[in-house]
């Protein structure tokens, strides 16, 4: 009996982040999209929780994009690779809307119905991006920085632990 419950307890250790960018990634948008569902099912009177999850949402976002514009986008871009630089460039669009769709939510009131319609918006726009990023960029990736992927995926890591650390996100509420 003993036994099992140290094996259950083990279990729940925590694992290490990976450093392989793309699963970094990923799991990112998980997360992300996991908060989205959160806030969908929190029901129309728990403001103070749909507060949290919005400002978690928030703050992830703004570090998530943070890496990939400061680190992976332009790895992809230096490649030279035509095909990554187009998917790259629009990534960049996606990321300049919800950024504005940010800033516009953090400007509302939860109780006001545009906040609710703004970040609906923002949810599909995520989640548009995040699909795209997954079937078109992170293949490409794949293909054209292979060598540098462990190399790539070291500096986000690091970087993503500067930017939680330095309270990104917070400073803008």
């Amino acid at each position: 009996m003993a036994d099992k419950k140290s094996k259950q307890f083990q279990s729940k250790k925590p694992e290490p982040e990976s450093t392989d960018p793309i699963e970094m990634l990923t799991k990112d948008h998980d997360k992300v999209k996991q908060l989205f569902r959160e806030y969908e099912s929190a029901g129309d009177r728990a403001h103070d929780r749909k507060q949290e999850i919005a400002d978690e949402v928030f703050t992830e976002l703004e570090i998530h994009s943070a890496i990939e514009e400061e680190i992976f986008y332009p790895a992809l871009q230096d490649s030279g690779d035509e095909e990554g630089q187009k998917i790259v460039a629009e990534a960049i669009e996606e990321h300049r809307l919800v950024k504005q769709l940010i800033s516009e939510l953090r400007g509302l009131d939860l109780q006001d119905q545009q906040f609710d319609a703004k970040f609906k918006v923002l949810t599909e726009n995520v989640e548009h991006h995040a699909e795209e990023e997954e079937s078109e960029m992170f293949p490409e990736v794949e293909d054209v920085l292979e060598e540098e992927l462990d190399e790539l995926g070291a500096r986000m890591k690091t970087r993503k632990e500067e930017l939680k650390t330095s309270g990104l996100g917070e400073a803008a509420a």
